[in-house]
């Protein structure tokens, strides 16, 4: 009886076969029969026939090629049939750029794409007749995993960068580190080769060029050092301005690139791997207007040259030039090394990636004078003052410390026994920028867009200073994704703030990782899965970390943050052990809390990282939910469940989150307090005296303590101390609105006599105005009713001094204080030795707690416009003219129309779509000679740089009738990076037949950017 064989989906033939005849195989389930390789043979009864044999070729997840193999035959009556499973050499790689100037030999370093900058890999690339134009073979299997794709919508796509040039300059090496090259730290050679660029060259245009054992742990010796070069652009006389472009910089001992006072370099498509010290490197802080354009660093690690390039053991040993027995303090005296150490915000930082330090991937600071040989050519405090530069696409990740650090500088006094710490050591300093970096003149926000931060241990980024902008920028799998510091918190910089708007934020994605390459820790997700993990497999996650304030948060998007059993993990936290104040103008709107968020705020609990979560920030911790995106209800404030100064009946307790939420207005009430500064502040609510807060205050040895208590207005409080009233206490009223008021009731020995009174500081220039003396009030009453007369009244009976503190002037935008200075009330107290101070818990009459507005009468209803736009679907348009930065986020083609004899911009349009005539319109409709370009910028002065996003094309094109040779057009296809065009365009030349007054040069750059794209990986330095 004749047997059917089996019905095989994708199979042309296995319905017909019989029980004998020969056949094979191989497909994918699901499969259509193009992706089926199939063969059968005839059998004709004499027991051997042919083998029938199918192949077919798979490519894994992580590039791996392999062939499975499927036969099957008779031989002399004996069935024969099996499969086999081949994998090919070398494994290929899908590059985001066209890479065929690429070679079989060539050698490429593949960075970490997890917490480890150990985890970057190198390879030597392989023949590869089968590769497309964007792909590589490459020699051996990594050890690590290599992200390749957009997951969550964050880019972890590994940078591969080509360490091979055409021009190799090298230093020649001994066996071992030998002499005086602090040995007790390397085993090998660092006596390495140097170029040093001077003032006053012809011209210096590096490109195409390897550099390998460079540098040396010796100032001033490192792989490209421009020493003192000042202006090297057009402000210096150059026609050309000088770059160094497509260097690859590895295996060096010191530094990549340094910037020493030198101005108006560019630094493009360059990789600095595996070095000694900060890689690209601006030396004094006077370094302004150089630009660093799509460079990789990936690997730095520590060096002994400055304080901030060593590690602890560096940091410890090398006392030589410290004062006496000082002895360093690692964690804030050293520690610092970075890929990108950026001494001066004036400098332009544009689709870089920093792809792993020891310490930090880009670090901002700032030099309070210039140091070394370029002192005195700024005055005192310029630099944290200066306006930042271009920052925009730049990506951080597999940095230990920070992906991104805004803040600190540098000391700038040489050790001595008031300060025994060596010159350079890592010092405070707060980013201020202001128009033309003159605090009397408006600020300048300083704008970080597009930043991309995933897998650094500690921070994503870290910011302080004001004012400061996140936007478009994408934070994952970091131990806290962004703090945001802010320095407008009193007594600070007046009036500054923090903010982040349409950014996405992720606790634990789907890079699991992998272990080695020094991860330390491996746990268990959210899911159960095993992944790599920041810092600790305990330490808290955090999205965004509030500190300080005012801070803001608008159309931002959360997702996964879901507690373990061994963590917490939540969307919203604090800065843990803060002994530093909160403002409760920190406000949070338009927030998209996705499903996989399992806790979306957390104040901390006793424990393990939050020590006894007692400090006086950790208490106070507050924000402002505007719009009930966060908790459902709006104009809610969000506060730590056991403060109640915040408190009443119509609050909802959240047990998960240890806080409570709340409506009402709030504010807060600052408190100096002399002779003595080491007493603990107890304040209470009328309503609540029976639960009070305790408060340490902070800078203890200081002229003065201060405290700072966020305190609902229009209620009565109670303050106490630990011990006999401090002789001088200063009342401020801050973020008070004119007419904002609170009775405070102050414990004084009854003996006491009083002076009161009444001024208004400003505290910029430090005088005082409106003074206004208090008088003695009849009664408590009396003093309490606010009718506009300054009046206190001492009740000896009780002990207490009660006071109507209210504000008077205006207060405006993000200041704490009225337009007109910080009003305060100045409390002198002449007390006996001996005297008693105890004081009974309330001094005001037994009322209820009255409820501010009810919670639940308000519930948020779902907003459709919460969250970040789509990483995906993003698309930008970054124009620079003379320093002035437009950006345009709608989809289109832009045309700028520059005149060819002076520079000056024409006009700008955009076309949502474009037709043959309405480009042809927009080109005709110009009488002058022109540039026409696809967008609009400049670099400084007297030529400009454009940096457009515009889909896959970029053209620099002319109007009239020469035909310039500058003229350019990139079309690139999808699959392609953005298209990227610089030139040097001359301005005025007689073929435009110009009338006179016009410039000299016009450098134009284009570039794009569709960030929809999914490509493997993305290359950072094609060869020459």
């Amino acid at each position: 009886m004749e047997r059917r064989g089996p019905s095989c989906p994708g199979s042309s033939g296995a319905g017909g076969l019989g029980l004998s005849p020969p056949w094979a195989l191989v497909g994918v389930l699901g499969g259509d029969r193009l992706s089926t390789a199939e063969d059968k043979r005839e059998y004709h009864g004499n027991g051997t026939t042919g083998l029938a044999v199918a192949q077919r070729d798979f490519l894994t997840y992580d590039g791996t090629r392999f062939t499975v193999t499927a036969f099957s035959g008779w031989i002399k009556g004996v069935p024969h049939n099996g499969f086999k499973v081949e994998v090919s050499k070398g494994i290929i790689l899908h590059l985001v750029d066209e890479v065929t100037s690429w070679l079989p030999g060539d050698r490429i370093v593949v960075a970490s794409t997890d917490y480890s900058m150990h985890q970057a890999e190198e390879f030597n690339l392989l023949p590869c007749p089968e590769c497309k134009s964007n792909q590589v073979k490459i020699d051996g299997s990594p050890l690590y995993l290599h992200i390749g794709e957009v997951i969550d919508g964050i880019d972890m796509r590994a940078e591969v960068g080509l360490l091979t040039r055409n021009i190799l300059i090298q230093g020649e090496m001994e066996d071992s580190c030998y002499g005086q090259n602090h040995c007790q730290f390397f085993s090998f050679d660092t006596f390495g080769g140097h170029i040093k660029i001077l003032r006053n060259f012809s011209s210096v245009h590096m490109s195409g060029v390897e550099l390998k054992n460079m540098g040396q742990q010796i100032l001033g010796s490192y792989p490209v050092h421009f020493h003192l070069a000042e202006d090297v652009d057009e402000r210096g006389g150059y026609e050309r301005p000088t770059y160094l472009d497509n260097l690859a910089i590895h295996h060096c001992f010191s530094r990549c690139v340094a910037i020493h006072g030198t101005h108006g370099l560019l630094v493009k498509d360059t990789i600095g791997y595996d070095t000694l010290g900060h890689c690209f490197f601006l030396e004094d802080g006077t370094e302004q207007r150089n630009t660093f354009y799509h460079n990789l660093g990936l690997l730095t690690r520590s060096g002994t040259i400055l304080p901030s390039d060593r590690n602890e053991a560096m940091c410890l040993a090398i006392r030589s030039h410290v004062y006496g027995d000082y002895v360093p303090v690692p964690s804030t005296d050293c520690m610092a090394v970075s890929t990108f150490w950026i001494a001066n915000p004036n400098n332009n930082l544009i689709e870089n990636a920093a792809a792993g330090a020891q310490d930090v991937g880009i670090w901002y600071l700032f030099h309070r004078v210039p140091t070394g040989q370029s002192e005195g050519q700024y005055p005192e405090g310029q630099a944290e003052h200066t306006p930042l530069g271009v920052f925009y696409n730049n990506r951080v990740h597999s940095n230990f410390k920070a992906g991104l650090f805004i803040g600190k500088g540098v000391k700038t006094t040489r050790a001595s026994a008031e300060d025994p710490r060596e010159y350079l050591t890592v010092d405070n300093a707060r980013f201020r920028p202001h128009q033309d970096a003159d605090p009397e003149k408006p600020r300048v926000p300083a704008v970080i867009d597009g930043l991309i931060a995933f897998k650094n241990n500690d921070h994503g980024a870290w910011a302080r200073g004001g004012d400061i902008i996140f936007r478009n920028s994408g934070f994952s799998d970091n131990g806290i994704g962004l703090t945001l510091a802010s320095d407008g918190t009193f007594p600070t910089d007046e009036g500054s703030s923090l903010e982040v708007t349409c950014s996405i934020f992720v606790g634990e994605s789907s890079n699991f990782g992998s272990q080695g390459g020094q991860n330390s820790y491996w746990g268990k997700g959210p899911n159960g899965e095993y992944r790599t993990l920041p810092r600790n497999k305990t330490f808290p996650i955090r999205g965004f970390q509030i500190y300080d304030g005012p801070v803001r948060m608008a159309k931002c998007t959360f997702k996964k943050f879901t507690p373990t059993v061994d963590r917490y993990s939540s969307a919203i936290g604090f800065f843990m052990k803060n002994s530093w104040q909160i403002s409760p103008q920190n406000n949070v709107s338009q927030i998209l809390m996705e499903k996989s968020v399992g806790l979306k705020v957390f104040f901390g609990r006793s424990g393990q990282w939050f020590g006894n979560n007692d400090n006086d920030g950790d208490k106070m911790s507050v924000f402002h939910d505007l719009d009930g995106s966060v908790t459902g209800y709006p104009d809610t404030f969000i506060g730590r469940e056991d403060n109640y100064l915040l408190r009443h009946p119509g609050c909802l307790t959240v047990p998960r989150w240890n806080g409570v939420m709340c409506t009402g207005k709030f504010a807060q009430l600052y408190i100096q307090a002399r002779r003595p500064e080491n007493l603990t502040l107890s304040i209470a609510r009328a309503a609540y005296h029976s639960h009070p807060l305790r408060l340490q205050g902070v800078n203890r040895g200081a002229p003065y303590q201060q405290y700072q208590p966020v305190v609902m207005l229009e209620q009565a409080y109670i303050i106490q101390w630990d011990g006999r009233a401090p002789e001088d206490i200063i009342l401020y009223p801050i973020n008070f609105n004119r007419g904002d008021w609170l009775h405070v009731a102050l414990c004084y020995p009854r003996a006491a006599v009083f002076q009161v009174m009444a001024d208004i500081y400003q505290r910029r220039t430090g005088t005082v105005h409106s003074v206004k003396h208090y008088l003695a009030a009849p009664s408590r009453a009396s003093a309490l009713n606010g009718t506009g007369e300054r009046l206190f009244y001492f009740d000896r009976a009780s002990g207490y001094l009660f006071i109507h503190l209210q504000a008077h002037e205006a207060r405006k935008g993000h200041s704490y204080c009225s337009q007109q200075g910080c009003e305060r009330v100045k409390i002198m107290a002449h007390m006996y030795p001996g005297d008693t101070w105890s004081c009974d818990p309330n001094p005001f009459p037994e009322r209820p707690a009255a409820a501010q507005r009810p919670m639940s009468q308000h519930p948020a209803v779902p907003c459709r416009a919460c969250g970040a736009p789509q990483v995906p679907t993003y698309l930008c348009f970054l124009l620079q003219i003379n320093d002035t930065v437009f950006l345009f986020n709608s989809r289109g083609i832009f045309f700028v129309v520059l005149d060819a004899c002076s520079g000056a911009v024409v006009s700008r349009r955009h076309f949502d779509t474009v037709t043959g005539e309405n480009a042809a319109s927009a080109i005709t409709d110009y009488g002058v000679h022109a540039a026409l370009l696809v967008s609009q910028p400049t670099h400084p002065e007297d030529h400009s740089l454009c940096v457009c996003f515009s889909g896959s094309f970029a053209m620099l094109g002319y109007k009239g009738q020469a035909k310039p040779s500058w003229i350019k057009v990139l079309n690139h296809a999808g699959y392609q990076k953005a298209a990227s065009l610089q030139h040097y365009v001359p301005l005025k030349l007689k073929e435009y037949q110009c009338r006179a007054n016009a410039d000299v040069s016009l450098k134009l750059a284009f570039s794009q950017n569709h960030s929809s794209e999914h490509i493997s990986a993305e290359v950072a330095a094609p060869q020459d």
